[in-house]
């Protein structure tokens, strides 16, 4: 199975399941902003779940990794970049290890995963705000508060 990647909205979020093959079709047909493959799954985004979201006059946040982000970055879209990241690479493994949901080799896949994207987050330009979550709460106010304009935005042009 392929995963289109999950779109966060309003008033939740959603998957859709596809085959392999009927997302390859997808992404050899353009229908995709972005899409990457992860630990043999196949993640994307649609433009037509994103113009659905976009067409009800609501935010659409998108879920995705620095070749994401890159790839977004070459669309007409004009979204935030919001990194949210922890303190340090110890501490990220201390996370997912005391989660104890991942086999050791998909645990080394995503730190590993992680160290580039931190590393390159920090390219001029990448992201626009960088949240450390080094503090739930604080890390939580400061995306709600960064949230709380886009909303203001969107209530103020309908």
């Amino acid at each position: 199975m392929a995963k289109v990647r999950r779109l966060w909205l309003q008033d939740g979020f959603y998957y859709h399941f596809t085959t392999r093959e009927a997302m390859q079709e997808g992404i050899d047909n353009g229908e995709f902003i972005e899409n990457a493959e992860f630990s043999g799954n196949m993640y994307g985004t649609s433009k037509a779940a994103v113009e659905d979201v976009r067409a009800k006059n609501l935010i659409c946040i998108l879920d995705v990794d620095i070749q994401g982000v890159k790839r977004i970055k070459e669309t007409d879209l004009d979204p935030i970049y919001i990194s949210i990241q922890p303190p340090s690479m110890e501490i990220l493994e201390k996370r997912l290890r005391d989660r104890q949901t991942e086999t050791e080799e998909s645990l080394q896949k995503r730190l590993e995963a992680a160290r580039i994207d931190m590393q390159l987050s920090k390219e001029p330009g990448v992201f626009d705000i960088v949240i450390i979550n080094d503090d739930l709460e604080k890390a939580y106010e400061e995306l709600k508060e960064i949230l709380d304009e886009e909303i203001k935005k969107v209530q103020e042009a309908k």
